[in-house]
């Protein structure tokens, strides 16, 4: 059974750090491109940042977190991290894995992700 699960999610104040990790069991991770969305209440899922396949290993950012969050990916624990730093109040969500079996690098679209993590709540607080 091809599985991602998210690990890391919980509460901190505005300036705080925090960094998920997303795990795969069931497939390669290193030969997808992987990343994170997030989904705030009442909003629509967003895309937050992904890393191409590990031949490629772009990697890809939205403006809102450019320069503050980082995307990584450790293929010996079949893993991907979102270091988050910086943390603001809106960046409170739900994040989930996502990962796409592609050799192209590029933004990952929900679209044309193959396959979903069941989220980790993130909360800022001011």
């Amino acid at each position: 059974q091809r599985r991602l699960e998210e690990r890391g999610g919980g509460s901190v104040h505005t300036g705080g750090s925090m960094r998920l990790s997303c795990a795969a069991s069931g497939l390669t991770l290193s030969t997808y491109a992987a990343g994170w969305f997030r989904q705030a209440p009442g909003k629509e899922r967003e895309f937050v940042a992904n890393i191409a396949h590990s031949g490629d290993a772009s990697t890809f950012y939205a403006d809102a977190v450019k320069g503050r969050f980082t995307i990584s990916r450790d293929n010996a624990e079949n893993t991907i991290y979102l270091l988050m730093n910086e943390l603001k109040p809106e960046d409170t969500a739900a994040y989930y894995c996502a990962a796409e079996q592609t050799p192209y690098g590029h933004v990952l679209t929900p679209h044309n992700v193959g396959y979903w993590g069941q989220g980790t709540q993130v909360t800022v607080s001011s």
